[in-house]
């Protein structure tokens, strides 16, 4: 079905009937994973996960009209380190123990927060008290910025110094 073929490429199946199915690698393309295994000579489970097998192959030699070279090497890169996550790690603020509350926030601390929104004139920051601080755009670079949108974006992570405290 239609929902699987869309999925397939994200579900991992341990000690399934096919080797390649604990890997990312799509059953769309497993025919040109038999090509690869076809060239080296080799079944899958001696391949899989060994790179040095795996770099004796030129991509250019598995690309035709129906895979591409980008997915060729895609292709080859999952079978080089099967179930990696290609999402680039994840960063998160650590927020400081015992802050909890606007309350205990004092000038001079330093924090880290993350920017929850960027306007012209400041970045908000989620310092983990339920409520965001501002960071004016005058207080964001040693230089002169006109709009904070230029130094900071949704996401980032900042280190930030506690000028002042509105209750």
């Amino acid at each position: 079905p239609k929902t699987f073929e869309q999925a397939a490429g994200f579900l991992r199946i341990r000690g399934g009937d096919n080797p390649l199915d604990v890997s990312g690698v799509h059953p769309e393309t497993y025919p040109l994973v038999e090509k690869a295994l076809g060239l080296l000579k080799r079944p899958a489970q001696e391949v899989i996960g060994r790179s040095e097998v795996l770099r004796t192959l030129k991509p250019e030699l598995l690309a035709d009209e129906r895979f591409g070279l980008i997915t060729v090497k895609d292709v080859l890169a999952e079978l080089e380190k099967p179930g990696r996550d290609p999402r680039p790690d994840f960063k998160v603020a650590r927020f400081n123990d015992g802050i909890e509350d606007v309350k205990d926030l004092q000038p001079g601390m330093l924090l880290e927060g993350t920017v929850s929104n960027v306007a012209q004139f400041g970045a908000f920051v989620d310092l983990g008290v339920h409520q965001d601080g501002l960071i004016h755009v005058s207080q964001l670079s040693n230089k002169f910025v006109n709009d904070a949108r230029e130094v900071v974006k949704t996401g980032d992570i900042v280190k930030v110094k506690v000028l002042e405290v509105d209750l």
